[in-house]
């Protein structure tokens, strides 16, 4: 044919040998010159068989590139330029290194094309790849919550929906003005039981009863009650409503509204019916210890506050750190306690009385408090108190810096998660729209013959808005987020 005696023969190139073949390769408008003894290193990659497919005519060619350039000998690829030159490391050094400014997602579509495998792939390099997984696929559980929470299933029943509205209503506060609100009580209903459990201990505020003993006031004692009730109320519902109800009681925040709520009914209970079972001064004592356990619902602030829950995962990300910084001072405690205790020991009125005795003065001498209760008087003591306070100072400050770290980093993280979580729902929005105005009338018209009624047919469309578009969420190749890039 016309078009193909513009090539000269191909089949010329098979009798060189692939050692010592060279080819060019074209990507994005960066040319690269491979040798056949390099690329033969890893014959299943992509560049790899560029040295074999001459034989096989244009056909094995353009299976494989973009295009060919015969009399350069030269094959173009539109791929990523950035990308293609930290791959190519591997047939040089048998390791690639992904460059910071690349999106982990898009190089690791870029090995797939290549046929590079990723054991490659540097362990350094390894990790930010899977921590963009683990973003990608916390946005892909988000936006189908919140596609779950849009969609409507007319098969479900009358029950499932109401739990799916009390779940969405106590669980979600961002989801409705009425929801917010509830929200809002119940976190000033917190801060109101806190409050009245540490007014009820001023003895001003207290009441004695017919033997003698001081209790709570009674208005104090009702207010509690309320709150109780609304704890209870609150808990019951979301158990009631909640999708996984094992998961759901295993919960650590609902095992605290669990500690919050128990001690009022178990201390109700010894008050009325322990009498009988035990002496009224065990069921006192009993009652008082139950009390103490009301603090536990100061921790129920960390359901409505964003700030706490990001402090807690940035605690349980910095074991390490924190367990860095308990030796250091374990270490210390232990050397310098004793250091006093030997250096005091000719003071006539020394405090070190025993090594054991000592810890706590190099407790409190190496965090920085200071009770003075314990102090020591000779000089070389002192000196060693000097030492032991700047060794306190620099064993604490030392895990801060990780620890404020892995607090922001965390923070920011979710930011950008929510943002590209509503990005998602935005496109997805605007893909539906357009899908919705692309609809042929023939469709519609044979979605009506199978008898589609008018309101199941637009709940259908409800959730073929989130069917359509969510699987997109879970196959990374079609991926094309703002977070893919590289920050």
């Amino acid at each position: 044919m016309a078009g193909d005696s513009m090539f000269p023969d191909v089949e010329t190139d098979v009798s060189e040998k692939s050692e010592e073949m060279e080819i060019v390769v074209n990507v994005g408008g960066v040319r690269q010159v491979f040798y056949g003894d390099n690329l033969n290193q890893y014959p299943e990659t992509r560049l790899a068989e560029l040295i074999n497919c001459l034989s096989g005519g244009y056909d094995s060619i353009f299976s494989l590139c973009d295009d060919y350039d015969p009399g350069k000998r030269e094959f173009y690829f539109d791929r990523d330029p950035d990308a293609f030159k930290c791959i190519i490391d591997v047939y040089y050094f048998g390791e690639i290194h992904m460059k910071k400014g690349i999106c982990p997602i898009c190089f690791k579509n870029e090995m797939e094309f290549w046929k590079v495998d990723l054991k490659f792939l540097d362990d350094c390099c390894k990790t930010h790849l899977s921590e963009k997984k683990e973003e990608l696929e916390e946005i892909a559980r988000r936006v189908q919550l919140i596609l779950d929470d849009l969609g409507v299933d007319a098969s479900e029943s009358r029950w499932k929906r109401c739990q799916k509205c009390i779940w969405k209503f106590l669980e979600k506060p961002e989801s409705s003005y009425p929801a917010r609100v509830v929200a809002i009580l119940s976190f000033l209903f917190i801060l109101i039981s806190s409050v009245v459990m540490c007014v009820g201990t001023i003895p001003d505020l207290q009441v004695v009863d017919a033997e003698g003993n001081r209790m709570e006031h009674p208005t104090l004692d009702s207010i509690e009650t309320a709150c109780i009730g609304w704890f209870t109320m609150e808990y019951v519902l979301r158990l009631i409503s909640s999708p996984n109800k094992l998961h759901f009681a295993l919960s650590f925040m609902n095992i605290v509204d669990v500690l919050a709520i128990l001690p009022f009914y178990v201390s109700l209970t010894l008050t009325h019916l322990g009498a009988k079972l035990m002496e009224l001064s065990n069921v006192q004592q009993a009652v008082q210890a139950l009390r103490i356990m009301r603090i536990a619902r100061i921790f129920k602030l960390a359901r409505h506050s964003s700030g706490l829950q990001t402090l807690t995962y940035a605690l349980k990300r910095s074991f390490k750190e924190l367990g860095l910084l308990l030796m250091y001072l374990a270490v210390g405690i232990f050397v310098f306690s004793a250091l006093g205790y030997t250096m005091e020991q000719s003071h006539p009125e020394t405090l070190f009385k025993s090594i054991p005795q000592s810890f706590w003065w190099a407790i409190i001498t190496m965090t920085t408090v200071g009770y003075g209760d314990i102090y020591p008087k000779t000089t070389l003591g002192k000196l060693n108190a000097a030492i032991s306070f700047l060794c306190g100072v620099i064993a604490i400050a030392l895990p801060i810096h990780p620890i404020i770290n892995n607090f922001v980093r965390y923070y920011n993280k979710q930011r950008v998660l929510e943002t590209a979580a509503k990005h998602e729902l935005e496109l997805m929005e605007l893909n539906s729209a357009e899908g919705k105005a692309a609809g042929s009338k023939s469709e519609l018209e044979d979605l009506s013959r199978e008898g589609k009624e008018g309101p199941f047919y637009s709940s259908r469309l409800k959730v073929s808005h989130s069917d359509t578009f969510i699987h997109l969420l879970s196959e990374e190749k079609h991926y094309r987020t703002r977070l893919q890039s590289c920050k």
